[in-house]
Protein backbone atom coordinates (compact mmCIF):
# COMPACT_ATOMS: atom_id res chain seq x y z
CA UNK A 1 0.00 0.00 0.00
CA UNK A 2 2.73 2.74 0.93
CA UNK A 3 4.49 1.28 -2.62
CA UNK A 4 1.03 2.29 -4.01
CA UNK A 5 0.34 6.04 -2.46
CA UNK A 6 4.50 6.81 -3.69
CA UNK A 7 3.46 5.36 -7.36
CA UNK A 8 -0.32 7.72 -7.02
CA UNK A 9 1.94 11.09 -6.16
CA UNK A 10 4.66 10.06 -9.05
CA UNK A 11 2.03 10.13 -11.30
CA UNK A 12 0.47 13.36 -10.27
CA UNK A 13 0.25 15.91 -12.94
CA UNK A 14 3.58 18.57 -12.24
CA UNK A 15 1.53 21.45 -11.80
CA UNK A 16 -0.40 19.46 -8.99
CA UNK A 17 2.95 18.09 -7.91
CA UNK A 18 3.86 21.94 -7.55
CA UNK A 19 0.70 23.19 -5.50
CA UNK A 20 1.26 20.46 -2.94
CA UNK A 21 4.81 21.11 -2.20
CA UNK A 22 3.33 24.98 -1.77
CA UNK A 23 1.27 24.12 0.60
CA UNK A 24 3.45 21.76 2.63
CA UNK A 25 6.13 25.19 3.20
CA UNK A 26 2.77 27.45 3.81
CA UNK A 27 2.53 24.75 6.87
CA UNK A 28 6.36 24.91 7.75
CA UNK A 29 6.60 28.80 7.87
CA UNK A 30 3.35 28.91 9.86
CA UNK A 31 4.85 26.88 12.47
CA UNK A 32 8.12 28.34 13.07
CA UNK A 33 6.14 32.17 13.42
CA UNK A 34 4.08 29.59 16.04
CA UNK A 35 6.93 28.86 17.38
CA UNK A 36 8.03 32.35 17.38
CA UNK A 37 4.99 33.93 18.94
CA UNK A 38 5.07 31.19 21.45
CA UNK A 39 9.57 31.85 22.50
CA UNK A 40 8.17 35.32 22.64
CA UNK A 41 4.96 35.31 25.08
CA UNK A 42 7.27 33.16 27.14
CA UNK A 43 9.90 36.20 27.43
CA UNK A 44 7.26 38.63 28.21
CA UNK A 45 5.73 36.29 30.90
CA UNK A 46 9.51 35.48 32.67
CA UNK A 47 9.90 39.30 32.43
CA UNK A 48 6.88 40.39 34.09
CA UNK A 49 7.16 37.31 36.79
CA UNK A 50 10.71 38.46 37.88
CA UNK A 51 9.49 42.17 38.06
CA UNK A 52 7.13 40.79 40.18
CA UNK A 53 9.97 39.09 42.33
CA UNK A 54 12.22 41.83 42.42
CA UNK A 55 9.30 44.04 43.37
CA UNK A 56 8.53 41.46 46.56
CA UNK A 57 12.06 41.28 47.34
CA UNK A 58 12.39 44.84 47.51
CA UNK A 59 8.97 45.64 49.37
CA UNK A 60 10.13 42.49 51.99
CA UNK A 61 13.56 44.19 52.30
CA UNK A 62 11.82 47.41 53.52
CA UNK A 63 9.35 46.00 55.50
CA UNK A 64 12.08 44.54 57.17
CA UNK A 65 14.05 47.52 57.70
CA UNK A 66 11.54 49.49 58.90
CA UNK A 67 10.69 46.79 61.18
CA UNK A 68 14.05 47.21 62.67
CA UNK A 69 13.40 50.92 63.42
CA UNK A 70 9.92 50.48 64.88
CA UNK A 71 9.46 51.22 68.62
CA UNK A 72 7.77 47.75 68.67
CA UNK A 73 10.99 45.94 67.71
CA UNK A 74 13.06 48.14 70.04
CA UNK A 75 11.15 47.19 72.94
CA UNK A 76 11.34 43.35 71.61
CA UNK A 77 15.25 43.95 71.93
CA UNK A 78 14.98 45.54 75.22
CA UNK A 79 13.13 42.76 75.94
CA UNK A 80 15.72 40.08 75.01
CA UNK A 81 18.54 42.20 76.29
CA UNK A 82 16.75 42.12 80.18
CA UNK A 83 16.12 38.55 79.76
CA UNK A 84 19.48 37.78 79.53
CA UNK A 85 20.17 38.74 83.42
CA UNK A 86 22.99 40.66 82.88
CA UNK A 87 24.25 42.05 85.87
CA UNK A 88 25.53 45.39 84.61
CA UNK A 89 23.22 48.41 84.34
CA UNK A 90 23.98 51.72 82.54
CA UNK A 91 21.74 54.49 83.58
CA UNK A 92 21.12 58.30 82.18
CA UNK A 93 20.25 60.46 84.19
CA UNK A 94 19.67 64.31 83.60
CA UNK A 95 20.49 66.68 86.38
CA UNK A 96 17.75 67.87 88.29
CA UNK A 97 17.85 71.92 90.53
CA UNK A 98 19.09 71.14 94.34
CA UNK A 99 20.54 67.53 92.68
CA UNK A 100 23.77 66.44 94.40
CA UNK A 101 25.96 62.90 93.36
CA UNK A 102 24.71 61.50 96.42
CA UNK A 103 21.15 62.38 96.04
CA UNK A 104 21.64 60.65 92.31
CA UNK A 105 23.01 58.08 93.32
CA UNK A 106 20.60 56.75 96.02
CA UNK A 107 17.91 57.31 93.32
CA UNK A 108 19.26 54.00 91.14
CA UNK A 109 19.64 52.58 95.13
CA UNK A 110 23.52 52.10 95.10
CA UNK A 111 24.39 50.84 98.41
CA UNK A 112 25.40 53.62 100.63
CA UNK A 113 29.02 52.39 101.21
CA UNK A 114 29.64 52.41 97.78
CA UNK A 115 28.18 56.14 98.02
CA UNK A 116 29.90 57.37 101.03
CA UNK A 117 33.65 56.20 99.00
CA UNK A 118 32.49 57.66 95.62
CA UNK A 119 31.39 61.15 97.12
CA UNK A 120 34.16 61.74 99.66
CA UNK A 121 36.75 60.89 96.88
CA UNK A 122 35.15 63.51 94.24
CA UNK A 123 34.88 66.23 97.12
CA UNK A 124 38.34 65.48 97.84
CA UNK A 125 39.37 66.29 94.19
CA UNK A 126 36.82 69.31 94.47
CA UNK A 127 35.09 67.86 91.23
CA UNK A 128 31.42 67.77 92.96
CA UNK A 129 29.86 70.15 91.28
CA UNK A 130 26.97 69.35 88.98
CA UNK A 131 24.67 71.75 87.09
CA UNK A 132 20.89 71.27 86.19
CA UNK A 133 20.42 70.25 82.76
CA UNK A 134 24.00 68.23 82.73
CA UNK A 135 24.21 64.51 81.56
CA UNK A 136 25.05 61.99 84.08
CA UNK A 137 25.99 58.27 82.96
CA UNK A 138 25.94 55.39 85.91
CA UNK A 139 26.97 52.17 85.43
CA UNK A 140 26.44 49.49 88.29
CA UNK A 141 26.26 45.75 88.95
CA UNK A 142 24.29 43.88 91.14
CA UNK A 143 26.03 41.83 92.93
CA UNK A 144 24.76 39.90 96.46
CA UNK A 145 22.08 41.69 96.57
CA UNK A 146 23.04 44.61 95.99
CA UNK A 147 24.25 47.51 93.24
CA UNK A 148 27.79 48.56 93.24
CA UNK A 149 29.12 51.24 90.98
CA UNK A 150 31.54 50.26 88.28
CA UNK A 151 31.38 53.70 86.35
CA UNK A 152 30.30 57.08 86.74
CA UNK A 153 30.77 60.52 84.82
CA UNK A 154 29.52 63.70 84.38
CA UNK A 155 30.06 67.13 82.94
CA UNK A 156 31.56 69.92 85.13
CA UNK A 157 31.29 72.43 82.21
CA UNK A 158 31.92 72.90 78.49
CA UNK A 159 35.60 71.66 78.67
CA UNK A 160 35.63 69.65 82.23
CA UNK A 161 34.40 65.72 82.95
CA UNK A 162 34.66 63.53 85.50
CA UNK A 163 35.21 60.35 85.25
CA UNK A 164 35.09 57.70 88.22
CA UNK A 165 36.10 53.97 87.68
CA UNK A 166 36.26 51.13 90.25
CA UNK A 167 39.27 49.93 90.90
CA UNK A 168 38.77 46.82 93.44
CA UNK A 169 37.55 48.28 96.63
CA UNK A 170 38.06 51.57 95.53
CA UNK A 171 37.62 53.98 93.41
CA UNK A 172 39.75 56.38 90.68
CA UNK A 173 38.57 59.75 90.20
CA UNK A 174 40.04 61.76 87.03
CA UNK A 175 39.45 64.96 85.53
CA UNK A 176 39.17 64.96 82.26
CA UNK A 177 40.28 68.61 80.47
CA UNK A 178 39.10 69.36 76.67
CA UNK A 179 42.37 70.47 74.91
CA UNK A 180 40.67 73.46 73.01
CA UNK A 181 42.73 76.18 70.53
CA UNK A 182 42.48 80.13 71.46
CA UNK A 183 40.79 81.77 68.20
CA UNK A 184 40.13 85.33 67.82
CA UNK A 185 36.98 86.54 65.93
CA UNK A 186 34.73 89.55 65.42
CA UNK A 187 31.30 89.37 64.67
CA UNK A 188 29.39 92.53 63.75
CA UNK A 189 25.67 93.51 62.61
CA UNK A 190 23.15 95.87 62.23
CA UNK A 191 20.78 96.18 64.51
CA UNK A 192 17.01 95.77 63.05
CA UNK A 193 14.50 94.89 66.61
CA UNK A 194 17.01 94.82 69.15
CA UNK A 195 20.59 93.69 70.37
CA UNK A 196 20.10 90.40 71.40
CA UNK A 197 18.29 89.20 68.28
CA UNK A 198 20.70 90.85 65.89
CA UNK A 199 23.81 89.77 67.50
CA UNK A 200 22.43 85.83 67.65
CA UNK A 201 21.89 86.43 63.85
CA UNK A 202 26.18 87.14 63.68
CA UNK A 203 26.75 84.31 65.41
CA UNK A 204 27.62 85.76 68.98
CA UNK A 205 26.92 83.47 72.23
CA UNK A 206 24.43 84.46 74.52
CA UNK A 207 27.01 84.72 77.35
CA UNK A 208 28.84 87.09 75.13
CA UNK A 209 26.00 89.25 74.30
CA UNK A 210 25.46 89.60 78.05
CA UNK A 211 28.92 90.70 78.92
CA UNK A 212 28.58 93.05 76.09
CA UNK A 213 25.09 95.01 77.10
CA UNK A 214 27.07 94.91 80.63
CA UNK A 215 30.14 96.93 79.27
CA UNK A 216 27.96 99.75 77.60
CA UNK A 217 25.41 99.15 80.57
CA UNK A 218 27.00 102.44 82.04
CA UNK A 219 27.02 104.54 78.51
CA UNK A 220 24.05 102.97 76.24
CA UNK A 221 20.19 102.43 77.62
CA UNK A 222 19.34 99.46 75.99
CA UNK A 223 15.47 100.20 76.49
CA UNK A 224 15.60 103.94 75.24
CA UNK A 225 18.80 104.77 73.42
CA UNK A 226 19.05 101.87 70.61
CA UNK A 227 17.02 102.54 67.69
CA UNK A 228 16.91 100.24 64.00
CA UNK A 229 19.67 101.03 61.99
CA UNK A 230 22.07 100.98 64.79
CA UNK A 231 25.56 99.03 64.51
CA UNK A 232 27.87 97.11 67.42
CA UNK A 233 30.90 95.23 66.58
CA UNK A 234 32.32 92.35 69.07
CA UNK A 235 36.11 91.45 68.96
CA UNK A 236 36.18 88.39 71.58
CA UNK A 237 37.91 85.11 72.37
CA UNK A 238 36.46 81.67 71.52
CA UNK A 239 37.87 78.40 71.99
CA UNK A 240 37.35 75.50 69.68
CA UNK A 241 38.27 71.94 69.76
CA UNK A 242 39.45 70.02 66.75
CA UNK A 243 36.80 69.83 64.67
CA UNK A 244 36.22 73.63 65.32
CA UNK A 245 33.78 73.44 67.06
CA UNK A 246 33.08 76.48 69.49
CA UNK A 247 33.61 75.13 73.23
CA UNK A 248 34.18 77.77 75.19
CA UNK A 249 34.35 81.57 75.20
CA UNK A 250 37.21 83.69 76.63
CA UNK A 251 37.16 87.89 77.40
CA UNK A 252 35.65 90.44 75.18
CA UNK A 253 39.05 92.77 73.72
CA UNK A 254 37.31 95.40 72.16
CA UNK A 255 33.27 96.22 71.93
CA UNK A 256 32.01 98.81 69.65
CA UNK A 257 28.79 100.68 69.15
CA UNK A 258 27.29 103.25 66.59
CA UNK A 259 24.29 105.15 68.31
CA UNK A 260 22.29 108.35 68.04
CA UNK A 261 24.97 109.35 65.94
CA UNK A 262 27.75 108.81 67.88
CA UNK A 263 30.42 106.23 67.83
CA UNK A 264 31.60 104.16 70.85
CA UNK A 265 34.67 102.11 71.33
CA UNK A 266 35.69 100.16 74.31
CA UNK A 267 38.96 98.60 75.08
CA UNK A 268 39.90 95.51 77.20
CA UNK A 269 42.80 96.74 79.64
CA UNK A 270 44.80 94.87 82.85
CA UNK A 271 47.39 97.05 84.73
CA UNK A 272 48.80 96.55 88.04
CA UNK A 273 46.55 92.80 88.43
CA UNK A 274 43.29 94.91 88.08
CA UNK A 275 40.93 94.67 84.41
CA UNK A 276 38.55 97.00 83.18
CA UNK A 277 37.11 98.58 79.75
CA UNK A 278 38.16 101.98 78.63
CA UNK A 279 37.56 104.68 75.78
CA UNK A 280 39.76 105.66 73.28
CA UNK A 281 40.87 108.36 76.28
CA UNK A 282 41.89 106.27 78.60
CA UNK A 283 38.52 106.55 80.71
CA UNK A 284 36.79 103.92 82.70
CA UNK A 285 33.54 102.92 81.68
CA UNK A 286 32.51 102.14 84.88
CA UNK A 287 30.39 104.63 86.66
CA UNK A 288 28.85 104.35 90.32
CA UNK A 289 25.96 102.70 88.97
CA UNK A 290 24.72 101.56 85.56
CA UNK A 291 21.92 103.30 83.83
CA UNK A 292 19.22 100.26 83.72
CA UNK A 293 20.10 97.25 85.92
CA UNK A 294 17.95 94.68 83.30
CA UNK A 295 18.21 93.97 79.72
CA UNK A 296 15.57 93.54 77.21
CA UNK A 297 12.86 95.47 79.23
CA UNK A 298 10.57 98.33 78.06
CA UNK A 299 10.36 101.55 80.60
CA UNK A 300 7.12 100.66 81.47
CA UNK A 301 6.46 103.94 83.88
CA UNK A 302 8.51 106.38 84.55
CA UNK A 303 9.17 108.91 87.79
CA UNK A 304 6.33 111.29 88.44
CA UNK A 305 2.69 111.33 89.35
CA UNK A 306 0.96 108.78 87.95
CA UNK A 307 -2.84 106.85 88.40
CA UNK A 308 -1.69 104.51 90.77
CA UNK A 309 -2.86 101.45 88.67
CA UNK A 310 -4.07 99.28 91.96
CA UNK A 311 -5.09 101.83 94.10
CA UNK A 312 -6.87 103.77 91.60
CA UNK A 313 -5.77 107.92 92.20
CA UNK A 314 -3.12 109.95 91.42
CA UNK A 315 0.24 109.32 93.59
CA UNK A 316 3.41 110.26 93.23
CA UNK A 317 5.38 107.42 91.43
CA UNK A 318 9.17 107.48 93.43
CA UNK A 319 10.87 104.75 91.05
CA UNK A 320 11.03 103.79 87.71
CA UNK A 321 8.83 100.46 86.36
CA UNK A 322 10.82 98.05 83.44
CA UNK A 323 8.38 95.51 81.90
CA UNK A 324 9.80 92.04 81.35
CA UNK A 325 8.85 88.77 81.14
CA UNK A 326 8.92 86.85 84.39
CA UNK A 327 11.97 85.40 85.53
CA UNK A 328 14.38 88.08 83.52
CA UNK A 329 17.20 88.41 85.20
CA UNK A 330 17.85 91.64 87.60
CA UNK A 331 21.44 93.02 88.25
CA UNK A 332 22.49 94.91 91.00
CA UNK A 333 23.62 98.40 89.06
CA UNK A 334 26.16 99.26 91.57
CA UNK A 335 28.65 97.76 94.19
CA UNK A 336 27.41 97.56 97.62
CA UNK A 337 26.15 95.52 100.77
CA UNK A 338 22.62 94.68 100.81
CA UNK A 339 20.62 96.18 103.06
CA UNK A 340 17.97 93.86 102.93
CA UNK A 341 16.60 90.91 101.10
CA UNK A 342 12.72 89.50 101.86
CA UNK A 343 8.64 90.27 100.97
CA UNK A 344 8.59 94.31 102.44
CA UNK A 345 5.31 95.80 101.96
CA UNK A 346 3.85 96.48 98.33
CA UNK A 347 6.78 95.73 97.22
CA UNK A 348 6.63 92.21 97.51
CA UNK A 349 10.19 90.23 97.52
CA UNK A 350 12.51 93.18 98.17
CA UNK A 351 16.15 94.08 97.66
CA UNK A 352 17.90 97.05 98.52
CA UNK A 353 22.00 97.72 98.69
CA UNK A 354 23.88 100.38 99.64
CA UNK A 355 26.34 101.46 97.62
CA UNK A 356 28.42 104.15 99.25
CA UNK A 357 27.45 107.04 101.92
CA UNK A 358 24.90 108.96 100.28
CA UNK A 359 23.69 106.74 97.20
CA UNK A 360 21.07 103.26 97.81
CA UNK A 361 19.27 101.26 95.42
CA UNK A 362 16.25 99.03 95.53
CA UNK A 363 14.65 96.21 93.27
CA UNK A 364 11.10 95.16 94.05
CA UNK A 365 8.39 92.33 92.99
CA UNK A 366 10.98 90.15 92.08
CA UNK A 367 9.56 86.38 91.37
CA UNK A 368 12.51 85.15 93.71
CA UNK A 369 15.96 86.01 94.63
CA UNK A 370 19.46 85.59 93.08
CA UNK A 371 21.70 82.68 94.86
CA UNK A 372 23.63 83.76 98.08
CA UNK A 373 21.52 86.91 98.44
CA UNK A 374 20.55 87.79 101.92
CA UNK A 375 20.94 90.87 104.15
CA UNK A 376 25.03 91.66 104.86
CA UNK A 377 26.15 90.23 101.97
CA UNK A 378 28.58 92.60 99.79
CA UNK A 379 27.66 92.53 95.81
CA UNK A 380 29.60 93.26 92.59
CA UNK A 381 28.24 95.56 90.16
CA UNK A 382 26.67 93.00 87.65
CA UNK A 383 25.71 90.51 90.09
CA UNK A 384 22.39 88.46 89.72
CA UNK A 385 20.48 89.78 92.68
CA UNK A 386 16.93 88.25 91.87
CA UNK A 387 14.41 88.12 88.91
CA UNK A 388 11.47 90.03 87.24
CA UNK A 389 8.38 89.25 88.77
CA UNK A 390 4.67 90.44 90.35
CA UNK A 391 4.91 89.58 93.76
CA UNK A 392 3.50 92.64 96.00
CA UNK A 393 1.09 94.85 95.04
CA UNK A 394 1.66 94.57 90.86
CA UNK A 395 -0.61 94.34 87.74
CA UNK A 396 1.41 92.19 86.26
CA UNK A 397 5.07 90.96 85.59
CA UNK A 398 8.03 93.93 86.02
CA UNK A 399 10.94 95.90 87.93
CA UNK A 400 10.08 98.33 89.82
CA UNK A 401 13.66 100.23 90.77
CA UNK A 402 14.14 103.31 92.97
CA UNK A 403 17.54 105.06 93.52
CA UNK A 404 17.74 106.89 96.78
CA UNK A 405 20.26 109.88 97.24
CA UNK A 406 20.65 110.95 100.91
CA UNK A 407 17.70 108.92 101.52
CA UNK A 408 15.71 110.87 99.59
CA UNK A 409 13.94 108.87 95.89
CA UNK A 410 15.34 110.76 92.71
CA UNK A 411 15.00 110.13 89.48
CA UNK A 412 17.50 107.45 88.01
CA UNK A 413 16.73 108.11 84.82
CA UNK A 414 18.20 112.01 85.62
CA UNK A 415 20.44 111.02 87.86
CA UNK A 416 23.70 112.81 86.98
CA UNK A 417 26.84 110.23 87.79
CA UNK A 418 30.53 110.71 88.35
CA UNK A 419 32.32 109.78 85.52
CA UNK A 420 35.20 107.29 85.18
CA UNK A 421 38.75 107.17 86.07
CA UNK A 422 40.85 108.40 83.98
CA UNK A 423 44.56 106.55 83.16
CA UNK A 424 47.92 108.63 83.87
CA UNK A 425 51.28 108.45 83.74
CA UNK A 426 52.51 104.76 82.89
CA UNK A 427 48.95 103.38 82.65
CA UNK A 428 48.67 105.56 80.20
CA UNK A 429 51.35 104.91 77.90
CA UNK A 430 50.81 101.50 78.33
CA UNK A 431 47.36 101.94 77.83
CA UNK A 432 48.18 103.39 74.67
CA UNK A 433 50.43 100.53 73.63
CA UNK A 434 48.12 98.02 74.20
CA UNK A 435 45.40 100.04 72.31
CA UNK A 436 47.11 100.53 69.04
CA UNK A 437 48.49 96.41 69.02
CA UNK A 438 44.22 96.10 69.44
CA UNK A 439 43.40 98.13 66.48
CA UNK A 440 46.16 96.55 64.37
CA UNK A 441 44.89 92.82 64.97
CA UNK A 442 41.30 94.25 64.38
CA UNK A 443 41.93 95.66 61.27
CA UNK A 444 43.73 92.62 60.56
CA UNK A 445 40.66 90.01 61.05
CA UNK A 446 38.02 92.73 59.36
CA UNK A 447 40.17 92.55 56.43
CA UNK A 448 40.44 88.70 56.65
CA UNK A 449 36.44 88.09 56.59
Amino acid sequence: MPGVKINYFINLPTALKKKIFSIINTLNKKKYLLYFFLLALFFIFYVLIAGQIKQYSKLKDNNFNLFLESEEFNNIRTLFLENLNSPYKTYNYTVENNDTIEKVLKKYDIENSEINKIVSKIIKKKLSNISPGAKMQIVSKEENGTNKIISLSYPIDAITSVETKRSKDSFEVSKIVLKLDKVETVLSNTIKNNLYTSAIKAGVEPNIIVEFANIFGFEVDFQRDIRAGDKFEIYYERYVDEDNVVRNTGKIINASMFVNNRELSLYNFKYDNKEGYYDIDGKSVVKTLMKTPINGARLSSSFGIRKHPILGYNKLHQGTDFAAPRGTPIMASGSGVILRAQKYKGYGNYVSIKHNSNLVTAYGHMSKFGRGIRKGTRVNQGRIIGYVGSTGMSTGPHLHYEVLKNGKRVNSQRLKLPSGKILSNEARNKFEVDRIKIDVKLAELRGNK
